[in-house]
């Protein structure tokens, strides 16, 4: 397949250095231009052709075409559009079917390197008329917009994390069923990345984001309300399926309507609502999850508890995106890619007169009278209504779509994009194993050193001998041996992680008692009764079990751990908080010191930073180092995100973005298994695994070609 390819890739250079010599005569002025494109100096490409007018450059042959009361056809009939500069239709179809005349004695070499020249020339023209646009009102209002949908990502990553402790009960979770849920949801992002980014090329940027938004917010509500397990792991799923795409369509659309000077800075800001998601989810945990009495019962089997209200809460974002997405017009970049000229030529007239009205200029006119588009080169075939049922048509178009976006990923690994991709491929994949390893690592490590602190504090109790009484108490961390417990009550009651070990309980009590963490070894239990407590014989090991009676509650026989749920929402703010700085810095260096400096300094840092973790034995010392890494790390995701938009043309931009983030998610499923698996074993593992990766990732960034010059092509 890779020769074939090559082949392909060697016969259209041959075909566009043919087409070329066969222009030369005729268009000298744009091969001057491409030609400063091959030598990297058309940072300053100002086109001067019969396709861009600005103020500068109007010829005296075009006055009568765009001057805005002049315009009449052959029959001195004033047709609509006239006065936005539209050409007329009937001579748009003449052109048309004249060109594709032509085409009827080209081969597809030929067509091929047309197009291709077309592309070229579309993106300087398209710089200048962005550049025309000006950055304001419409752009910010675009930011924030897209930002909801970036921060719908960021509070699906930290949902099922903020959940567990509670829904564990409801749903009565195994460890390994928490561990699927937890990866559950990177599964369907990685799923869904790969697919939106290879639909938002085909089908436009908006109508894949607003799909992808309405799964997510429709199967992360529904998981709230139903009740099994099963149930709720096929709703993350889909859920994480379809918020899966909104990172790669954001970038890439809101890339498309920057100028150059103005992407990586904007890009950067956009990087922070990510941030603002985590930070939403952690604030509205630890206001709402620790309320069990916001929720509500109907009968024994249907439970709402509060933990579920909070799912409700954290879909709010990606709503707001939704509804506000629904007044946002499509990618101009895109519509000129396939051929859309008047609804493109449309949005951007919109983008300069909203800019200019919000500057206090409403009298500046927008220049642009036409807009190149590449020949179009899809091959869609479509089944007549007379010939097919609409069975067989909707299967054409799905089996087209499919066959496409499979061609652009292809595309994305052959030919001039092959070294770029592969180089970013070790790069995200490094720097997301490393970042989501150590994300899940560190709250785990703290955990650890609390219950190792806890377990250095247990009370030890030998030879007691209790008769007739009531505990009606909390017993907390000890351990009692050979003890003698004699028509004693244990009368609502907690017994928690309490130990009975070589003991006697003869006509004893239990009522009303939880037990986290407590067992009874090699004991005797005789004539006693247990009624409504979580002390089921799994408990007993060892144990002989005489004449006693269990009317214990109904659910789960799992012996749940006991979550600080303070320390997960606070461990997570804090991580979430220390990204700010890092966001600002990237942001106004960005356009300054450029990518590529960025992506290898910041994973360097990172890695020094690493090394710092075998120091941290408390529990301060770890969020201090967690902090630290976090705010570190996150200028070399902004530039990784802004990078990947800028290499790639428009028709495969979203798709590589798309085969990106899922590899990224594939290395987060990685990094969460491998990372906790040392949890209490050791930390030289994580800590070398995670510096080695940033190393390397790092050191081969600096392979790829900067971009913070280039125009999108």
């Amino acid at each position: 397949m890779e020769d074939g390819f090559r082949n392909d890739s060697n016969f259209y250079q041959g075909a566009r250095d043919i087409a070329r010599e066969a222009k030369r005569q005729t268009s000298n002025q744009a091969m001057d231009d491409y030609s400063r494109y091959q030598d990297n100096t058309y940072g300053h490409y100002s086109p001067n052709d019969a396709y861009y007018n600005s103020g500068d450059h109007v010829n005296q042959d075009e006055d009568a075409q765009s001057d805005a009361t002049e315009g009449h056809d052959e029959d001195d009939e004033i047709y609509e559009g006239e006065y936005q500069g539209i050409p007329h239709p009937d001579d748009i179809r003449s052109q048309h079917k004249d060109a594709s005349i032509k085409d009827e004695f080209k081969d597809h070499a030929d067509i091929m390197a047309e197009r291709m020249e077309d592309e070229e020339q579309l993106a300087y023209q398209y710089e200048n008329i962005i550049q025309e646009c000006g950055h304001g009102r419409f752009q910010w209002t675009l930011f924030f917009v897209l930002g909801l949908a970036l921060m719908a990502d960021g509070v699906e990553v930290f949902v099922v994390g903020f959940v567990l402790p509670s829904a564990e009960k409801d749903m009565c979770l195994s460890r390994s069923n928490k561990g699927m849920l937890g990866l559950i949801v990177y599964l369907g992002m990685m799923c869904g990345a790969f697919v939106w980014g290879g639909l938002a090329d085909r089908l436009g940027r908006k109508k894949c984001l607003l799909i992808s938004l309405t799964i997510n917010a429709t199967f992360s509500s529904l998981s709230s309300f139903v009740q099994g397990y099963g149930f709720f792991l096929f709703c993350r799923l889909i859920s994480g399926f379809g918020i899966g795409g909104s990172l790669p369509i954001v970038f890439a659309y809101f890339s498309e309507f920057l100028a150059r000077e103005k992407r990586g800075e904007h890009l950067s800001w956009l990087c922070m609502f990510w941030m603002m998601g985590a930070i939403y989810a952690s604030a509205m945990a630890w206001s709402i999850i620790p309320h069990y009495g916001w929720g509500f019962s109907m009968g024994t089997h249907y439970h709402f508890h509060s933990w579920r209200v909070f799912v409700v809460i954290c879909v709010l974002p990606c709503i707001a995106s939704i509804i506000a997405l629904k007044f946002m017009p499509e990618s101009p970049r895109f519509l000129l890619e396939t051929g859309k000229h008047d609804e493109a030529w449309m949005i951007l007239k919109k983008i300069h007169d909203t800019n200019m009205r919000a500057k206090g200029e409403p009298e500046k006119v927008f220049t642009v009278s036409h807009i190149k588009t590449p020949k179009q080169m899809d091959e869609f075939i479509e089944i007549q209504s007379s010939t097919g049922t609409w069975i067989q048509r909707w299967l054409v178009r799905v089996m087209t779509v499919v066959k496409q976006v499979w061609e652009s990923v292809l595309y994305c690994f052959t030919g001039q994009f092959r070294r770029n991709t592969v180089l970013l491929a070790v790069v995200w994949f490094t720097m997301s194993l490393s970042f989501y390893g150590l994300t899940v690592w560190f709250p785990d490590t703290i955990r650890y050193l609390q219950e190792e602190d806890y377990a250095t504090k247990v009370k030890v109790f030998e030879d007691e001998h209790v008769r007739n009484f009531v505990f009606n108490f909390t017993l907390e961390n000890q351990i009692h041996i050979d003890g003698t417990y004699y028509n004693d009550k244990f009368y609502k009651m907690k017994l928690k992680y309490v130990t009975f070990e070589n003991c006697l309980f003869d006509e004893c009590f239990f009522e009303d008692v939880t037990s986290p963490g407590t067992i009874f070894k090699n004991c005797t239990i005789k004539a006693s009764y247990f009624y409504n407590t979580d002390i089921y014989k799994h408990r007993f090991i060892d144990s002989r079990l005489i004449n006693t009676t269990f009317h214990n509650q109904e659910g789960c026989h799992i012996d749940f751990e006991e979550d600080n749920d303070f320390l997960i929402y606070l461990v997570s703010f804090l991580g979430s908080l220390s990204v700010l700085p890092g966001n600002i810095i990237s942001a106004l260096l960005m356009d300054k010191i450029g990518r590529i400096r960025m992506i290898a300094g910041s994973m360097l840092i990172s890695a020094v930073c690493c090394f710092f973790l075998f120091f941290g034995n408390s529990e301060s010392a770890m969020i201090g180092w967690q902090c630290l890494f976090c705010g570190t790390s996150i200028a070399a995701w902004n530039a990784l995100d802004v990078i990947t938009v800028e290499l790639y043309p428009t028709n495969k931009r979203a798709t590589a973005f798309g085969i990106l983030n899922g590899l990224c998610k594939l290395a987060a499923i990685f990094g969460n298994s491998i990372f906790a698996s040392f949890v209490g074993i050791t930390k030289v593992v994580p800590i070398l695994l995670a510096s080695t990766a940033l190393v390397c990732g790092g050191l081969i960034s600096l392979r790829l070609p900067e971009t913070r010059e280039l125009v999108l092509m």
